[in-house]
């Protein structure tokens, strides 16, 4: 049988939902979920500033002479 491992399944969600639950209470869930959204955000900036930072250094670099042409 071929199996995917990251293709998961509706009773495979509701399993890891359930021992979350088991695991940290209804109570912290939220602040779980809150500290997630956090991090997710924060690598989004941090993702989005080493893009500037590239394409900074890109446009002030000097420009690539094309030296495949050669003149005779």
């Amino acid at each position: 049988m071929l199996t995917y491992p990251l293709m998961i399944g509706t009773w495979e969600i509701v399993a890891i939902v359930l021992v979350i639950i088991l695991l940290f209470g209804g109570k912290k869930i939220p602040e779980l979920m809150k500290g997630l959204g956090k991090g997710v955000k924060s690598f989004k900036e941090g993702m989005n500033e080493v893009e500037k930072e590239i394409k900074d250094i890109d446009s002030t670099a000097p420009a690539k002479e094309d030296y495949s042409k050669e003149e005779k």
